[in-house]
């Protein structure tokens, strides 16, 4: 046995298999993986082996794409069959709203390419006559998938990384990590059978490997704990039934008819599909628990938990109702076993926080369906250094060390639940809630606002009218809170809106290598003292890993503020690259302000009327000018008791600062802005009418147009870019090229809904982009949108279309920034 090694992966599930052999694949030849039992023997043996295309996440749904296709091209290569039965996937809906789910998410999927068709209820049962259809709507059938046999593809997976060289070791058990400085150095454990159980022997090895992945399963806390991180991977209960043979499937299927395919019944929260003759039912219900917080017992192997029937009554009599001949079968065999869950339901995949050469696979809800893809992009992270795609959605730190066990294991047993209800664009889950709130919190909660959830921070949505549901306010289309967005958008084009924007991240680099090491670290110039920039820091590939509005506070200070919901991500990305750097800059320090610091953005005509009644100066009528306050510039001010770094910049494109202040004088501050805007018509403003007002303006948003798919120069954002000196990525930025560039479109839809950023464009009949922002625009009282399309189409006038409720609605480009394009409303005087 190998004792040094390239890449070590510590899992022998079908995820910690795929991902050997992808490594082995891209060209590593030295890839070992440890699995403390037998391969499967984790969640993987008792998966139901469904392949579901159906995701709205852009980059989980090409992860599973891939797995589809790729699962199809293993027995050609290994010799073993993976047991892929290609029945198709048959998802109903029994209800409209379900009907606009699959419409929004149709339209999702023909932007990575995913094949799909509409049913209607007398196409099913004309086709498959076992199956209820008098109730329902109709039902979107992807037919290039089915189900698997997760052992069966898992062992041809492995077989597949053995003839690419790969070493597989069974019944070791890692029990320490630990990092030399350049390698890590892996402890493991001979694991030996005794009495049925899994106990460890005397026999001990250190592996060192340059790189390690984890794709431990259901022992994610147990990984965590020897890593000294947080990892929100815990598993939850998940049951499915096996029963006897039908004999009217039986006679069905004598009379040769194709199997059925897996029938997913989303508004009973639960899929069938055949079994030999009967049928098996899996079931996604409430009041599932959690298990394993803290770690899964020894005694604990290839085991199940004990059936609770009580639980799952409704969704077995839904089952009865869907296909009535079931009633007659037995029950030939159930399970309950624990499935690994994170708080959005999706895995995390990507280095680990803090730590050098660390990869997480871990938190796979829908292991089988995302192995294959999973070990194919995470292999291009790690050997090429970026994915074809964008994996900032599934990355590990989307959760910083705010996250508890807890907290997990409550939001996991909540995303389980959820698998099945709909999933509007706006939802909102209430559990774990409230949790992080900015003191202005209660103020705002007496108002009426509508809070969001942003990296755990509460953030008003909108506000509403006491009494007023938001619940059941949320819609595919434009819903019962649209009014309210519109409304707040309208007071900050017109006269003047405060909106609570706390949530943002924000960094303090100083000393004396910050310069050297920010103007390397970003693509534009850095600003002088007094005045900020807007700029990018690249990957090594040249697109782009995080925006920062850059405020130089002195020679070698700077104030960093990003995105609110990337605090941890960004943390990470700045905190190495500063201890990479340090050496060639000199002393750098690095300080995680987020928590600190509250933001108040407050913008509109009146804006500055607004902040006149309270702000301290000796000549308070001239400090807000354009003389004394220029646009992008920062000042110390005083709002009545309150010091603030005033900051003259509006995400919203009207005359505006965003106030930070001490978080501590919040509520005194927010209380002096709502008295002297009462006189002002001041409205409070929440996210959702920032969102519409930005797009407006064409400006990107991280996570939307701006990601690691794309570069900066593909953002069409060349006058952020300073090529004139040598930064992070510039060299692979400018080999990169233009392939799809962002443009912000008008869109003629229907009268009762917006584009949501998920939707295909059309040129004629070709797919020719997708929308990444979308909403309502006050300012022309139409849809906007924002997105890519082939270089060729970016320019002005280009007419397009926008797949919107199953139907291609007329969409035109329009200038960049189409309200105000010369920035004058900004840059008003007073």
């Amino acid at each position: 046995m190998k004792t040094q090694v390239k890449a070590l992966v510590v899992g022998g599930g079908a995820v910690g298999t795929s991902i050997a052999y992808h490594l082995a694949r891209a060209g590593w030849d030295d890839v070992m993986l440890l699995e403390r039992d037998e391969l499967t023997s984790g969640s993987t043996w008792h998966a139901a082996g469904l392949l579901p295309y159906f995701n709205m996440s852009y980059a989980t749904t090409h992860i599973h794409d891939y797995s589809i296709r790729f699962y199809k091209t293993l027995e050609e290569e290994t010799g073993l069959n993976a047991g892929f039965a290609v029945v198709g996937n048959l998802r109903m809906a029994q209800t409209d709203a379900r009907m606009d789910e699959y419409m929004l998410y149709a339209s999702t999927a023909e932007t990575c390419g995913v094949p799909y068709q509409w049913m209607t209820p007398e196409e099913i049962k004309a086709k498959w006559p076992l199956i209820r259809t008098e109730d329902l709507k109709g039902a979107l059938y992807h037919h290039t998938d089915g189900y698997i046999n997760p052992a069966d593809v898992t062992m041809a997976m492995a077989k597949g990384a053995r003839q690419r060289g790969v070493m597989i070791e069974r019944k070791w058990q890692v029990d320490a990590f630990h990092w030399n400085g350049t390698h890590w150095e892996v402890t493991a454990t001979k694991m030996v059978e005794k009495g049925g159980n899994l106990i460890p022997s005397d026999e001990q090895i250190t592996i060192t490997a340059e790189y390690v992945v984890t794709a431990s399963g259901n022992h994610a806390q147990r990984t965590a704990q020897m890593l000294g991180i947080k990892i929100p991977a815990i598993p939850v209960e998940h049951q499915f039934i096996v029963m006897d043979q039908d004999p009217e499937l039986v006679k069905f299927r004598a009379e040769g008819n194709v199997e059925h395919p897996v029938i997913r019944d989303a508004d009973a929260q639960s899929y069938v599909r055949e079994e030999r003759g009967g049928w098996i039912l899996g079931v996604y219900e409430k009041h599932a628990p959690a298990r394993f917080e803290y770690g899964v017992p020894d005694s604990f192997r290839a085991d199940l938990f004990q059936l609770d029937l009580d639980r799952i009554e409704d969704q077995y009599m839904a089952m009865n109702h869907r296909i009535p001949s079931a009633e007659e079968c037995g029950l030939k065999d159930d399970f309950n076993g624990p499935i690994c869950y994170t708080p959005d339901g999706n895995p995390l995949v990507g280095p680990a926080p803090g730590l050098r050469n660390m990869w997480l696979a871990e938190g796979f809800s829908f292991g089988i369906t995302a192995a294959g893809g999973t070990g194919y992009y995470l292999a291009q992270l790690m050997v090429e250094g970026e994915a074809e795609i964008d994996m900032a959605s599934l990355d590990p730190k989307r959760y910083g060390d705010w996250m508890t066990t807890e907290f997990a294991a409550r939001k996991n047993e909540e995303a389980y639940e959820h698998v099945y209800i709909l999933h509007h664009p706006d939802e909102e889950r209430p559990a774990c809630r409230p949790l992080r709130t900015s003191p202005a919190y209660d103020r705002q909660a007496a108002r009426g606002a509508q809070f969001g959830w942003v990296n755990g921070w509460e953030r008003p949505n909108y506000y509403a009218p006491e009494g007023f549901d938001d619940h059941g306010a949320r819609s595919f289309r434009r819903g019962g809170w649209w009014q309210y967005a519109v409304e707040e958008a309208k007071a900050i084009r017109e006269t003047v809106g405060l909106i609570d924007a706390t949530a943002f991240t924000k960094h303090l680099v100083r000393g004396p290598g910050a310069t050297q090491f920010l103007d390397w670290f970003t693509c534009n110039k850095l600003p002088s003292v007094g005045r900020i920039n807007l700029t990018y820091a690249l990957t090594g590939h040249g697109t782009t890993r995080t925006e920062y509005t850059i405020v130089r506070l002195a020679q070698d200070e700077y104030y960093l503020v990003s995105a609110g919901a990337w605090t941890a991500y960004d943390a990470d990305y700045l905190g190495k690259a500063i201890a990479d750097k340090a050496p060639e800059f000199g002393y750098i320090e690095c300080h995680d302000m987020t928590t600190q610091w509250g933001v108040f953005a407050i913008a509109g005509p009146k804006s500055r009327d607004v902040l006149n009644e309270i702000v301290k100066d000796a000549d308070p009528a001239t400090v807000l000018s354009n003389k004394r306050f220029p646009w992008l510039t920062m000042r110390n001010i005083e709002l009545g008791m309150c010091p603030v770094r005033a900051i003259r910049v509006a995400y919203t494109g009207e005359l505006g600062w965003e106030l930070h202040h001490p978080i501590e004088m919040q509520n005194y501050l927010f209380d002096q802005l709502e008295k002297a805007g009462e006189k002002h018509g001041m409205k409070l403003v929440g996210a959702r009418a920032q969102n519409w007002l930005r797009q407006e303006k064409s400006y990107r948003a991280f996570g939307n147009e701006l990601g690691r798919d794309a570069t900066p120069l593909e953002a069409d954002l060349p006058r952020f870019i300073d090529l004139n000196k040598d930064f992070h990525g510039k060299d692979a930025l400018q080999k990169t090229g233009v392939r799809s560039k962002c443009v912000t479109l008008l869109i003629d839809g229907p009268d009762d809904a917006d584009p949501w950023g998920r939707e295909a464009l059309y040129h004629g009949d070709t797919r020719v982009g997708r929308l990444t922002s979308g909403g309502y625009s006050v300012a022309f009282g139409k849809s906007i949108g924002l997105g890519y399309v082939t270089p060729d189409l970016a320019v002005k006038g280009t007419k397009l279309k926008v797949k919107m409720l199953d139907q291609l609605w007329d969409a035109e480009i329009v200038e960049d920034s189409p309200y105000d394009p010369k920035n004058e409303r900004i840059r008003v005087d007073g």
